[in-house]
């Protein structure tokens, strides 16, 4: 049986009114993995738990998941693998993260559906914008798996592109090691001052640690806001989803540091 052949609800009988807060998460895969290769099990329980949380209050949650615990295809690239298929490699890495974090999501009682955007229709479903809207709509958990599908595209960089398509109010970056995007590195410079609101202009001319320059240049051009927040702290990951002013929001503002 695929998924074409059994209706929506078919699967769960969630019939949740539309939400006025749509928003997309970004993880990465180092987060996943705990700093380590694979899956660190405590981590992604922990963070599936917050998501739940914060989806019982009424926010649409979409989800980019990293496979940097597994591949990355630049790296695989250096090491002497063709890049693109380095690439592909690091596609089928976030598939394997989606996977995980849809088990803790739907033991914690939340409907999810993962899409992907590379067709593996065993184990999710290919990436729809408006079916993936319905999903949200209905009150369940969607997943954004492989990538764009085509090599040299970064997850940052679908990050913002499935937000702008699905319409969310903001792209959330959760990120380990720190609370936010700083003047410097905060490990070596004690100076460092945390921004709490940073223009897309300074982020891109600073070259600062936000996301990559093509995935920033599209926020930029399309408006979309970014909050970066640290994901280590307990209940940040529901806090942003809700709204709470965590961290960094790059937006077309100026500048402000703490």
């Amino acid at each position: 049986m695929t998924y074409d052949d059994v209706s929506d609800d078919d699967h769960d009988k969630s019939n949740a009114p539309v939400r006025s807060r749509r928003v997309l998460l970004k993880l990465s895969g180092e987060a996943f993995g705990g700093g380590a290769v694979g899956v660190d099990t405590a981590v992604v329980s922990r963070i599936a738990s917050e998501i739940v949380a914060a989806v019982k209050t009424g926010v649409q949650v979409a989800i980019v998941v990293g496979g940097g615990n597994f591949f990355r295809g630049a790296q695989l690239s250096q090491a002497g693998i063709e890049r693109s298929r380095g690439d592909y490699m690091g596609m089928l890495g976030t598939v394997m993260n989606c996977l995980a974090l849809q088990d803790f999501l739907e033991q914690a009682g939340q409907a999810t559906r993962v899409q992907t955007a590379i067709t593996m229709g065993q184990v999710a479903e290919p990436y729809i914008p408006q079916k993936a809207i319905r999903h949200l709509e209905k009150g369940r958990v969607v997943i954004f798996g492989a990538g764009a599908g085509m090599p040299y595209f970064s997850t940052d960089t679908v990050s913002i592109q499935r937000a702008l398509e699905i319409h969310c109010a903001e792209v959330l970056m959760g990120k380990n090691g720190v609370e936010g995007v700083y003047t410097a590195d905060p490990h070596k410079d004690a100076s460092a001052r945390m921004f709490t609101k940073l223009s897309y202009k300074r982020a891109l001319v600073d070259n600062l640690a936000v996301m990559d320059a093509a995935a920033l240049s599209m926020a930029r051009d399309n408006s979309m806001k970014i909050r970066v927040f640290g994901l280590e702290k307990a209940d940040n990951v529901t806090k942003a989803l809700q709204g709470e002013s965590l961290g960094t929001m790059v937006c077309d503002q100026e500048s402000v540091t703490e």
